[in-house]
C-alpha cells in the first residue's frame, strides 16, 4: 500500500508500505481524512520518546471499514467508522482501576503502531466507533481531539455558569473551549496569538490576551476570587506554574499540555495548604467517543471549520512547512484523493 512515512528526524517521503491483514478480532480501515496534532510533530521533529524510524504516524483518523477478522461481525464493509488510536493491556494497575489512558504498556497507533498516513490502517474492532451519517470524514477525524476535551473538563468537574479560565487555544485548547461552552459554562480563554484569539471568540469564548497583567484581569473579572478552574493546553512549564496564581482558593486546576521528558515545574508549597488547591492531570481520554461524535454531530463543536485541507500525500511538504513555519496554519487534516 502506499503511506506518507516518517523516515529519520525532518525526513518524510511518501513510499510502500506492506499491507496490514486483519486478525480474528481485528479490522483494516481504509483511511479517508487524518489530522495532525503536536505529536505528529514530535515524531516529525525527532523530539518523540516513543516512536521509533520507521514509522506511519496519525492517531486522528476517519475511514471506511474494508476488511474484518473472523471474530468480528458488528461491522460491515464501507462502514464510516473513527479509530480509538490508545491500546491498553488490561491487566496492570491503571486498567484495572479505570484508567487505561495510563497503562503502563500502552501503545498508540500512529505512534508504536502504524497510523492513519496511509492508504489502511489496522486496529481491534474494540476500538472503533461508527461515525453519524451526518458527518463528513474530515469532521469525524476531529473525534479524538475533542475527546481530549472531553476528559480534561471531566477531570475539572465543569458545572454550567462556572467561569472557566482555558490557557491557550490551540487545536486541544479549541476542544476544551468548546466542550466547556457545550456545558453551558462561562469560558474565558487566553493565548499570545491573537489570530488563535479570535478563533476562541468566534466559537463562544471570551478572550484574554497572554501577558504580565492577566493575573489581575482574571481577578477583576472575578470579584478577586481567582478562577474556579484553571485549564491549561500550552504545554509551557512557566504557564503552568500560573495556574496556581490565577486560580480561586479551593479551585481545581487540570494539566492537560504536555512538557518534555524530565523538565520540572515549580508551584509555591504554601498555596497547597494556603488555597487547597486541586491539581489534576489528564491524559487523552477514557470512554469519551461517543459524546465526541455526538457533539460533532449536533453542531455543539465548530471549530473543525478553522481546518485546513490537504491532500494526504502531500504530506513531506505540509511537515516541512509547518516545522518552519509554525503556527501559521491552525489545524491540517489531511484527506485522501
Amino acid at each position: 500500500m502506499k503511506a506518507a512515512v516518517f523516515e529519520a528526524p525532518f525526513r518524510m517521503r511518501v513510499s510502500g508500505w506492506e499491507q496490514p491483514v486483519p486478525g480474528p478480532d481485528e479490522v483494516v480501515v481504509e483511511v479517508k481524512a487524518a489530522g495532525i496534532c503536536a505529536g505528529d510533530m514530535h515524531i516529525y521533529s525527532g523530539k518523540s520518546p516513543y516512536a521509533k524510524f520507521p514509522i506511519i504516524g496519525g492517531h486522528e483518523i476517519c475511514g471506511a471499514i474494508s476488511r474484518f477478522g473472523e471474530n468480528v461481525s458488528n461491522f460491515e464493509v464501507g462502514q464510516l467508522v473513527v479509530v480509538e488510536p490508545f491500546l491498553s493491556c488490561g491487566t496492570c494497575y491503571p486498567c484495572r482501576v479505570g484508567k487505561p489512558n495510563c497503562c503502563a504498556r500502552l501503545q498508540i497507533i500512529g505512534v508504536h503502531r502504524p497510523g492513519g498516513y496511509a492508504e489502511f490502517v489496522l486496529a481491534p474492532a474494540t476500538h472503533l466507533h461508527v461515525v453519524p451519517s451526518n458527518l463528513s470524514p474530515l469532521w469525524a477525524a476531529f473525534a479524538e481531539p475533542v475527546t481530549i476535551g472531553i476528559h480534561a473538563c471531566r477531570r475539572a468537574g465543569v458545572q454550567p455558569t462556572e467561569y472557566i479560565l482555558v490557557l491557550g487555544c490551540g487545536p486541544i485548547g479549541l476542544a476544551i473551549i468548546e466542550v466547556a461552552l457545550a456545558k453551558k459554562a462561562h469560558v474565558v480563554a487566553v493565548d499570545l496569538n491573537q489570530q488563535r484569539l479570535e478563533t476562541a471568540r468566534s466559537l463562544g469564548a471570551e478572550v484574554l490576551p497572554g501577558s504580565d497583567h492577566l493575573v489581575g484581569e482574571v481577578l477583576e473579572q472575578t470579584n478577586q476570587e481567582g478562577a474556579p478552574v484553571v485549564i491549561e493546553a500550552t504545554g509551557s512549564p512557566a504557564v503552568m506554574e500560573s495556574t496556581v496564581d490565577l486560580v480561586a482558593p479551593g479551585g481545581r486546576i487540570v494539566i492537560v499540555g504536555l512538557t518534555a521528558r524530565a523538565v520540572g515545574v515549580k508551584f509555591p508549597g504554601l498555596d497547597f495548604t494556603r488555597k487547597e488547591l486541586t491539581i489534576l492531570g489528564s491524559r487523552t481520554e477514557v470512554n469519551c467517543f461517543p459524546e465526541a461524535l455526538a457533539l460533532l454531530a449536533s453542531g455543539h463543536i465548530n471549530f473543525p471549520r478553522t481546518a485546513s485541507e490537504f491532500s494526504l500525500w502531500s504530506a513531506p511538504e505540509v511537515f516541512n512547512n509547518l516545522s518552519q513555519h509554525p503556527g501559521q496554519i491552525q489545524k491540517v487534516v489531511f484527506v485522501r484523493n
